[in-house]
């Protein structure tokens, strides 16, 4: 099999695998969105970013992890959060004192559609927007305030300092790109909103508390594969752009390959250890190994 043909039947698995969770994603974000009354040009410019075509994968994940645990749809208003919190970051990052990007998920930024000043309130209306609707979640077992408080530490965490935040400012000033500094940049910029999927996920499905740390370990293994077949994509534009933060670029494709490669067993065995191994998030996972172990091919 081509390269090529192994990588779109690759892609044409993790879509399969999401679409169910899109149409989810976009029902529940929609309704969301419409309980907002004021500000109304901020809001369109909320509803603009978060509506904007997506993969939605970290809501999806969300879901998957407490389905598996057997809850549902209880934990919409969780899913909603990570994306919010998400798209709340790609606003900032768009902007032109940060990345500078005029073109997102294929539309124009926000800043680009409305202005500069509508998109970074509506940056800070969704990050806020976000902790209300963890605080509306169900807590389907254990001692809510004891869950309810987990979920907002970790969401501070996510979106403050310790990671986007302090994620986007040290990518902005690294002078000089080492493996120490990508691991600190992927884990605090990438990392953190896959381990509060999987976290909230957890957390409101049921889930025990004592195995969070496992949880996270998991989520930091996606993570970072995640991330790994991202700069694989990126490596012939980013190389002829002269951007020097890509993992492919910096040591080597090969070995850019063999990390995603153990990080996704890694992932697989930690997700059966807490009997994840029979959700889709296994076969997502497995996708993003198969594309890399074929591209050598």
């Amino acid at each position: 099999m081509e390269k090529q043909t192994v990588r779109d039947s690759t892609a044409q698995t993790a879509r399969a695998l999401l679409e169910p969770y899109q149409k989810r994603f976009k029902a529940a974000a929609e309704r969301e969105l419409d309980r907002a009354r004021e500000e109304p040009d901020v809001r369109k410019a909320c509803s603009y970013a978060v509506l904007s075509e997506g993969k939605r994968l970290r809501p999806a994940i969300v879901w998957m992890v407490a389905e598996a645990l057997g809850a549902d749809e209880t934990v919409s208003l969780a899913a909603l959060a990570v994306e919010f919190f998400h798209v709340s970051s790609l606003i900032i990052d768009d902007l032109p004192c940060m990345d500078d990007d005029d073109f997102r998920r294929g539309v124009p930024s926000t800043h680009k559609a409305f202005s500069e000043q509508a998109a970074i309130l509506a940056s800070f209306a969704l990050t806020a927007w976000g902790f209300d609707a963890i605080t509306r979640v169900s807590v389907v077992k254990g001692d809510p305030h004891e869950v309810l408080r987990e979920a907002v530490s970790a969401a501070s965490a996510c979106v403050g300092l310790p990671g986007l935040i302090g994620g986007q400012w040290l990518d902005l000033c690294q002078e000089r790109v080492t493996r120490e500094s990508y691991s600190t940049i992927v884990d605090r910029k990438t990392g953190v909103l896959f381990e509060l999927c999987f976290v909230l996920g957890w957390l409101f499905g049921g889930g025990e508390s004592e195995r969070l740390s496992v949880v996270r370990k998991m989520a930091r293994s996606f993570g970072r594969a995640f991330q790994l077949v991202d700069d694989l994509d990126d490596v012939l534009q980013d190389r002829a752009a002269g951007k020097e933060a890509n993992y492919a670029i910096l040591f080597g494709e090969e070995e850019t390959r063999r990390q995603v490669i153990d990080l996704v067993a890694e992932f697989c065995s930690l997700a059966a250890s807490l009997g994840l191994e029979k959700t889709p998030l296994l076969p997502l996972a497995q996708a993003l190994s198969r594309a890399v172990e074929k591209r050598e091919s």
